[in-house]
C-alpha cells in the first residue's frame, strides 16, 4: 500500500531544483512593482559582517533583541495559559470581544477617550492596519499626503494605487509637518498619514502642530460635506506613544479635537510599548462604519492576531501594576542608551568633528547627522548618503539607515540609529570607533 502523502517513500527521489532553472517565469505587474526593503538589505551586509568575525554596533533594526528588552513576564505567562487553555482556534475577524474592551478601557485611562467597543478592531501587528487603512479609503488615484521621512508610506501609497505627495521636512521643523506645510494639498487630498513619536527621527509632533492640523481638517471636511464630496481623512500612527523621555508629551489628534474622531483612525500595537513585535497584536480605533470595512478585509486576508496572545494581552493590558511597571523598566532602559548616544555624538560635536543630533524625544531613535559630502574616507568618498552608510558600517562597524529608506531624498547626511537591540557598553566601543574613524582624515 502507498501513502499517499509521500510519507516513507525512499524509492524515488525528484531533483527538483533541475527543474527550477532557465529563465524565471513573470509574476503580476503588482508584484514585480513592488520595491523590496532597503533595511532587509542592509541587514544582509551586516549579517556578512558578523560572519567574518568583525564588530558591529548594529543600530538599524527597528525591533528589540529579547537579551535586551524581552516581553513582560507576566505578558508571557499570560500567553502560557492561554494555550494551556485551549486557545487556539480562529479569534473573531474583529478580535477577541476581551481585547476590544480592554484596549477601549486603556486608551480611556491613558488618553481621556471614550472609544465604544465598536471602534476597535484587533489585527496581527499595525502593518495590516495601515495597509487595511489604506485599502479601504483610497481608491485608485487619490492624493495621500504624508511627511519624509517618515516609514513605508511609499510602499502603502503603491500598493494601494494612489498618488503620494510626499511634503519634504527638516530638522529646523522637528521633521513634522505643520498647518502651513500641508494647506496647499489639503482640498484634493484623500488621506494624511502622521507618525509621532516618529520613525525614523525619534521626534515628536508638537501640541500646537498637531492642533493646527486637526483644525483643518475639521475644516476641509466642513466644506466638503456641504458639496457631497468624500471626506479627507487622517491615520495617527503612535505605536511609541508610550515611549516618550524628559518633559516631551505625547498627544493626540482627538485627544486636542474630539469633532476629528469621526476622520482619524488610530493605530498602535503591542510590538513597541511592549517589546512584542513578534507576538503580532495591533490594534486600530476610527469610526465604526469605517473599522467594520477594515473588520471585513481583514477577515479575507485572515490578518488577525493569534487567539492565545489576543486572550494574554487582554489580561495583561488590564493589570495596570504589571503594565505600568513594565513602562516604567523599559523608558529607563531605552532612555539609558539614547543618553549614551547622546553624550557620545554630543561628546564628538564639542571636539570639533562634523558631527550633529537631535536630542531623544521619543521612540527608540536618534536622528544624526554626518557632514561628510565630498569627504574621502578609507578611500572612499562621499557623494550619497548610501556612500556615507557604507563607509560607516566598513570602517567603524556602525550600522545605521539613512533617510533616503525612508523617503527622504537626497539626505544630506542624517541617519536613524536604533537602539532596542544593543547595550550601553556596545554603544560606547561603537562611538569609540566612529571617533577613529573620523580622526583617520582630520
Amino acid at each position: 500500500m502507498g501513502n499517499s502523502k509521500g510519507v516513507g517513500v525512499t524509492d524515488r527521489t525528484v531533483a527538483v531544483s533541475a527543474f527550477l532553472g532557465g529563465q524565471a517565469p513573470r509574476a503580476s505587474k503588482y508584484a514585480e512593482s513592488i520595491e523590496g526593503s532597503t533595511i532587509l538589505k542592509i541587514a544582509g551586509d551586516i549579517r556578512d559582517m558578523i560572519a567574518r568575525g568583525e564588530k558591529v554596533l548594529n543600530l538599524t533594526v527597528g525591533d528589540f533583541h529579547p537579551s535586551q528588552f524581552p516581553i513582560p513576564t507576566a505578558l508571557r505567562d499570560e500567553i502560557v495559559s492561554a494555550l494551556s487553555a485551549g486557545e487556539t482556534n480562529y479569534p473573531p475577524p474583529s478580535g477577541v470581544p476581551e481585547l476590544r474592551q480592554a484596549i477601549c478601557e486603556l486608551v480611556r485611562d491613558d488618553w481621556g477617550l471614550d472609544y465604544p467597543i465598536d471602534s476597535a478592531l484587533v489585527a496581527g501587528g499595525a502593518r495590516p492596519l495601515l495597509y487595511s487603512s489604506y485599502m479601504a479609503l483610497v481608491d485608485p488615484g487619490d492624493t495621500v499626503l504624508y511627511p519624509v521621512p517618515s516609514w513605508n508610506n511609499h510602499h502603502y501609497v503603491q500598493m494601494s494605487g494612489g498618488r503620494g505627495v510626499p511634503i519634504p521636512v527638516s530638522a529646523a521643523k522637528n521633521f513634522h509637518v505643520d498647518r502651513s506645510d500641508l494647506e496647499p494639498h489639503l482640498r484634493s487630498a484623500r488621506l494624511l498619514v502622521l507618525n509621532s513619536p516618529l520613525n525614523p527621527t525619534g521626534t515628536c509632533i508638537s501640541r500646537a502642530q498637531l492642533t493646527g492640523i486637526c483644525e483643518a481638517i475639521v475644516e476641509e471636511n466642513a466644506r466638503r460635506e456641504k458639496s457631497g464630496e468624500r471626506a479627507l481623512f487622517l491615520v495617527y500612527d503612535q505605536v511609541y506613544d508610550t515611549l516618550t523621555f524628559g518633559d516631551v508629551e505625547h498627544v493626540t489628534p482627538v485627544g486636542l479635537m474630539p469633532v476629528v474622531a469621526k476622520y482619524t483612525i488610530l493605530i498602535d500595537a503591542v510590538s513597541k510599548g511592549l517589546c512584542g513585535t513578534g507576538l503580532r497584536v495591533g490594534w486600530a480605533l476610527g469610526p465604526p462604519s469605517i473599522m467594520a470595512r477594515l473588520s471585513a478585509m481583514s477577515g479575507h486576508y485572515g490578518t488577525w492576531a493569534p487567539r492565545a496572545e489576543q486572550v494574554a494581552t487582554a489580561r495583561f493590558l488590564r493589570d495596570r501594576t504589571a503594565l505600568q511597571g513594565h513602562r516604567d523598566w523599559m523608558r529607563d532602559a531605552l532612555s539609558t542608551r539614547l543618553a549614551a548616544l547622546d553624550e557620545g555624538f554630543a561628546a564628538l560635536r564639542a571636539d570639533g568633528y562634523p558631527v550633529e543630533h537631535i536630542e531623544p524625544q521619543g521612540a527608540i531613535y536618534l536622528s544624526i547627522r554626518f557632514a561628510l559630502a565630498g569627504q574621502t574616507i578609507a578611500g572612499r568618498t562621499i557623494r550619497t548618503n548610501e556612500d556615507l552608510r557604507s563607509v560607516l558600517l566598513a570602517g567603524a562597524g556602525f550600522a545605521v539607515v539613512p533617510f533616503e529608506a525612508f523617503g527622504l531624498p537626497n539626505g544630506d547626511g542624517w541617519v536613524r540609529a536604533s537602539v532596542g537591540a544593543v547595550s550601553v557598553a556596545e554603544i560606547h566601543d561603537g562611538i569609540a570607533r566612529v571617533r577613529a574613524l573620523l580622526d583617520s582624515f582630520r
